[in-house]
């Protein structure tokens, strides 16, 4: 593995004045945690970052950047992170928030000239968090993007928008979420009518300079060869070229983000330290959306967001691939952790969020007991040996720091995100112990079943949701 730039005196440039050590033992279990990856998911190549309070506690890279010519991965590969240029949108956006210039809660059509019709009530938040209903301004047809009336994606901004308000609403604005690259144009054209300048220059003169992330840029062809992680994706359980369509330089607001370990932990580094927007504006805005039908948006003004074991994690995925997520209990000044996990592709198309946990389950397994479940079920799904099974029950029953309340659920969840990654036969472990442990719960029952039916096992699928359907029947 390429190991050649960890712990090196270059991580002191990373944050100018932090120091950092790493706590004895964790370097050796992360590196260990990345080869073991690498092996489960079939990785081609990945960098990594983990930060605690601003301070550097690992940061590696291993695999091959460019599997083709063998070329390996190190920390300063630029990674292709797509939507992760969402957050920087975000972020210019809270900023205008911070500052008075925006209330998330007005209509767009306030900030953004003529807005269509359909779309004059629909305000900054439900844009920000995939909540608006608007339609999206291109198909996939033929594996390529392209936008109704052209032969590829619309021409320009103002195109783009034209494409996507002649379809439908898709919901009620506020009601539901539908994750659509089209929310980001609309955000992207109020941020050029304010500023009166293109997308890049603003995001380049906000955020870029002034924090140095002289790594991160737009396009594949901004990005110098001897550094570009070239994107691969899974097929048939086997890696092969992504090809992707570059998207126009107006798209840039939501997608064909180029950046780094090190340019991702500055630019959450900056977020925490208060050096983009005030932190308590940030906590205000990273707490959820209560959608009109009831429940919560996962999405709070823009970031991907969950809470667990008692921390607010927030972030956003570029897909399988890419990660970034930066966690914090109470308020960010209590303290954080940031994780930056990128990678090229995966032969599984292993989910973004199951590695960033892997890493989290190994820095800190005492604060995030429920990255520490998943790891153990994931090896417990890979694990062939009839005395697993055995010894994972005893850890759940005494060890798992998990509220029984909680665990049910917890394992259902992970069940999945197993059946995702490593196939139907390995979670079917997973689904399995969850009926043993909860033999009284419809839903684990119906996982199951699920289970069974993407095995191709119909009659026993269809005993087992006949069972779900019994548990779940009020009793008389």
């Amino acid at each position: 593995m390429n190991r050649q730039l960890r712990h090196s005196v270059a991580l002191l440039c990373l944050l100018p004045g932090v120091a950092f050590s790493t706590p004895s033992g964790v370097a050796t279990r992360l590196d260990t945690q990345l080869q073991t990856n690498r092996e489960r998911y079939g990785i081609a190549g990945q960098a990594v970052l983990v930060a605690h309070n601003g301070q550097v506690l690992y940061q590696s890279a291993s695999g091959e950047r460019d599997p083709a010519i063998h070329a390996p991965a190190t920390v300063d590969s630029i990674f292709t992170a797509q939507s992760m240029a969402k957050l920087l949108t975000s972020t210019l956006v809270m900023q205008l928030v911070d500052q008075g210039k925006v209330d998330l809660d007005a209509p767009a059509s306030r900030y953004v000239p003529d807005l269509p019709a359909a779309w004059q009530t629909i305000t900054v938040r439900d844009l920000l968090n995939h909540s608006s209903g608007i339609a999206e301004y291109y198909d996939r047809v033929d594996n390529r993007w392209v936008s109704k009336g052209y032969s590829g994606v619309a021409p320009d901004l103002a195109a783009a928008l034209k494409v996507a308000a002649a379809a439908p609403m898709q919901f009620a604005t506020g009601s539901r979420v539908q994750y659509t690259q089209a929310n980001y144009l609309v955000l992207t054209a109020l941020l050029e009518a304010h500023y009166r300048k293109p997308y890049p220059a603003i995001a380049r003169e906000r955020i870029l300079q002034p924090l140095k992330m002289t790594s991160t840029s737009w396009g594949v062809a901004s990005v110098p060869a001897q550094r570009a992680a070239v994107p691969y994706i899974g097929k048939d359980g086997a890696l092969q070229p992504a090809n992707e369509d570059p998207w126009p330089s107006y798209g840039w607001g939501h997608a064909d983000l180029q950046t780094t370990v090190g340019d991702m932990n500055r630019f959450l580094q900056a977020l925490a330290a208060g050096k983009l927007l005030r932190t308590a504006t940030l906590e205000t805005l990273w707490q959820p959306q209560t959608l009109s039908g009831g429940g919560s948006n996962f999405f709070s003004t823009g970031w991907d967001t969950t809470r667990s074991d008692g921390y607010t994690q927030v972030g956003h995925d570029g897909g399988t691939r890419v990660r970034a997520r930066l966690a914090y209990k109470g308020t960010l000044a209590d303290g954080y952790w940031v994780f930056v996990y990128l990678t090229n592709g995966s032969a599984r198309n292993v989910w973004s969020s199951t590695l960033v946990e892997s890493t989290m389950a190994v820095a800190a397994p005492e604060e995030f007991p429920h990255a520490v479940l998943s790891e153990r079920l994931i090896a417990y799904a890979l694990d062939d040996d009839a005395g697993a099974a055995h010894a994972l029950r005893a850890w759940l029953r005494d060890s798992s720091g998990i509220a029984a309340s909680e665990l049910e659920r917890a394992i259902n969840s992970d069940g999945y995100a197993i059946l995702a990654s490593l196939g139907a036969r390995r979670a079917l472990k997973v689904f399995t112990l969850n009926t043993e442990l909860y033999p009284q719960s419809a839903n684990v029952w119906d996982s199951l079943a699920e289970c069974h039916a993407a095995l191709g096992d119909k009659e026993t699928a269809e005993r087992l949701y006949a069972k779900s359907k019994a548990l779940a029947k009020p009793s008389p």
